[in-house]
C-alpha cells in the first residue's frame, strides 16, 4: 500500500515537468517551422509577382 501512495505522489509531483518535457520541444519545433514558412513564402513572393501592381495601374488608369 506504500509503494502505490509513494508511485501516485511521484506521478503528481512530476507532471510539470513531464508536461515542460513534451512541451517545449513542441514550441521550439512551432516556432521554427512558422519562421522557415513565413521566409519561403516571401521568397516566392519576391521570385514569382502576382501581377497585383499590374491591376493598380489598371484601376487608377480607368479612373482617369
Amino acid at each position: 500500500m506504500i509503494k502505490v501512495l509513494t508511485v501516485f505522489a511521484c506521478i503528481f509531483m512530476l507532471q510539470e515537468c513531464i508536461t515542460k518535457l513534451v512541451t517545449v520541444p513542441v514550441k521550439v519545433a512551432y516556432g521554427v517551422t512558422k519562421g522557415a514558412v513565413k521566409g519561403t513564402a516571401a521568397v516566392v513572393g519576391a521570385v514569382i509577382p502576382d501581377g497585383d501592381d499590374d491591376n493598380e495601374k489598371r484601376k487608377d488608369q480607368d479612373e482617369k
